[in-house]
């Protein structure tokens, strides 16, 4: 073979995952590999996986076959499993798929070159650790975008929700140092970045774990250190948990003019009896007045969810609950799951009072009705507004469009050319028109037009 050797990364999963993808990558092209689109040209394959969802097996192994028929025709080829997945099923992985050359898992990222040139010297390589070695975003990066990246903040979950398998794949909570935030947001920012998404698994505990004495950081601080870095424009974070939803984190929001007003707030159940089931932490009572101050203190606020249905033993009377809250918190959108169960957690080992696989489906459409009806009434409110819009690039169903994102994460699809339609230019557009999931609506200026990226050619 001549030429660098290709990689392929493929990710499975949240942001977190997505952003450790992006270091993986970084890590392949420092060694001198080069990216590539198309996995049956790669050299190395590397799967990033997730183990939140049932189907998260299934796919693995299904992508898992094709490339053991791509490495039978070439030998050469290297595969690599990392991630969530791979730091569960370690030696599941190995056993049932024995052409993958590497696994490797949440913790050591950094290892992933030096994994795959041993693997090519001595064969097959499992190396997962239990601690972890570094921050993601302490390794370098190659970012599928310009403008817009991921800070890692904090590491692990101290939390114990029955369905989750997080704490055990991801450890316990870490925080980073605030000053080490700060500054990747400063190079980012140097380097022509205006948004970045803040990353934890709880992000509203973040600081718990540093300082001495009277003094620890919390997520309110590190918020304002970050809303004062010159040349970012949004910052967004994700996740919080609602029990640790502080009055200063709110007060942080509405006083910092980069802090994007749009929070996430995952429910899961609107049954007290189901939230104490899962571990949560709160009551449906106590959720609902943090929203109110939330609303109350941030204005133009949009709050998004996540929800679960069909938990292990949940009742009709439970579940309509859960609706009757829903109704009541009329979020802009929301992320709905039908309950998977996770082995090696609680909520797995309740198979006795699982809820029937049709009944779970007939409650995931009421509850999507009653979701998509206030979404809906929330967009129709946005008509007529000008809203700035990040541009993100062509629509993905129709191209003669351009699609990008509103403070409030609401996804918005306009006409545009020139610097209008660059990806990373900032612009008003007059909303026009709404559905549950997007908002319509016609170009009225350029903001802040993103600069031209001449493409870098190798010789």
């Amino acid at each position: 073979m001549t030429g660098p050797r290709r990689f392929f990364v493929r990710t499975f999963g949240c942001q977190m995952n997505e952003h450790d993808s992006e270091r993986i990558a970084g890590l392949l092209a420092a060694e001198g590999m080069v990216p590539t689109t198309d996995p049956d040209a790669a050299d190395v394959v590397v799967l990033n996986t997730c183990c939140i969802r049932e189907n998260a097996d299934d796919k693995l192994y299904g992508h898992l076959g094709h490339l053991k028929s791509l490495k039978a025709r070439r030998p050469d080829l290297q595969i690599a499993v990392g991630g969530c997945l791979a730091q569960k099923d370690r030696d599941l992985i190995q056993s049932r798929a024995p052409h993958v050359d590497v696994v490797f898992g949440t913790h050591n990222l950094a290892a992933a070159p030096g994994l795959l040139d041993r693997a090519r010297r001595e064969g097959p390589v499992l190396e997962i650790v239990e601690e972890h070695e570094a921050y993601p975003s302490a390794l370098p990066a190659r970012r599928e975008v310009d403008h817009s990246a991921w800070v890692t903040i904090q590491i692990g979950c101290d939390n114990s929700c029955t369905f989750c398998i997080v704490p055990s794949v991801r450890g316990a909570e870490v925080s980073r140092r605030t000053g080490d935030i700060v500054h990747e947001v400063e190079t980012l920012a140097a380097d022509g970045v205006t948004e970045v998404t803040l990353l934890g698994q709880n992000v509203n505990s973040y600081g718990r774990d540093l300082g001495a004495g009277q003094y620890r950081p919390q997520f309110a601080d590190l918020l304002r250190a970050v809303d004062a870095v010159e040349g970012i424009r949004r910052v967004r974070y994700t996740s919080p948990h609602p029990k640790d939803l502080r009055p200063e984190t709110i007060a942080a929001m509405a006083e910092c003019p980069s802090v994007c007003e749009h929070l996430h707030l995952p429910l899961q159940a609107g049954s007290d009896r189901v939230l104490a089931a899962m571990h949560r932490g709160y009551t449906a009572e106590r959720y609902l007045a943090r929203l109110a101050e939330a609303r109350a203190g941030i204005p133009d606020l949009a709050v998004t969810t996540d929800i679960i249905v069909a938990f292990p033993g949940e009742t009709e009377a439970e579940f309509a609950e859960t609706l009757a809250v829903a109704e009541a918190a009329g979020y802009d959108s929301a992320y709905t799951f039908i309950f998977s169960p996770r082995p090696g957690t609680p909520a797995a080992g309740m198979t006795d009072a699982f809820v029937a696989p049709d009944v779970a489906a007939d409650r995931m459409r009421r509850l999507t009705e009653v979701v998509e009806r206030s979404a809906l009434a929330r967009h129709q409110d946005r008509i007529g507004r000008p809203e700035e819009v990040l541009v993100e690039g062509p629509s993905k169903k129709d191209p003669s469009r351009v699609s990008g994102r509103t403070r409030q994460n609401k996804l918005v699809h306009f006409a545009a050319t020139g610097a209008a339609a660059r990806p990373g230019s900032y612009v008003t557009v007059e909303i026009t028109g709404a559905a549950p999931h997007w908002l319509r609506g016609d170009l009225v200026d350029v903001v802040a037009a993103a600069p031209r990226r001449i493409p870098v050619t190798a010789a």
